[in-house]
């Protein structure tokens, strides 16, 4: 189970620069794309009070971040491996 999703279009900016950054850091993630998925659109929504922000990245522990620089989910996650 990967310990990180990321939800984002592939025409965001900013996802292109948080996932570019996963990618560089060998960070493993899987990669939803809210206007191919409607449920994921649904997700996002619900995560950021009725709006589709991206990138939206959801951990194994259920807690969610918008539009996280690298850092702070580099954070979360040793934070999360801890535990």
């Amino acid at each position: 189970m990967t310990q990180l999703t990321v939800y984002a279009t592939d025409w965001c900016p900013f996802c292109f620069r948080l996932l570019t950054g996963l990618n560089r850091e060998g960070i493993e993630f899987e990669m939803v794309d809210i206007e191919a998925d409607e449920d994921a659109a649904e997700i996002v929504e619900g995560i950021n009070g009725g709006n589709r922000t991206v990138p939206t990245v959801v951990f194994a522990d259920g807690t969610a971040m918008t539009n996280p620089p690298l850092a702070q989910v580099q954070g979360k996650l040793s934070r999360l491996s801890v535990s």
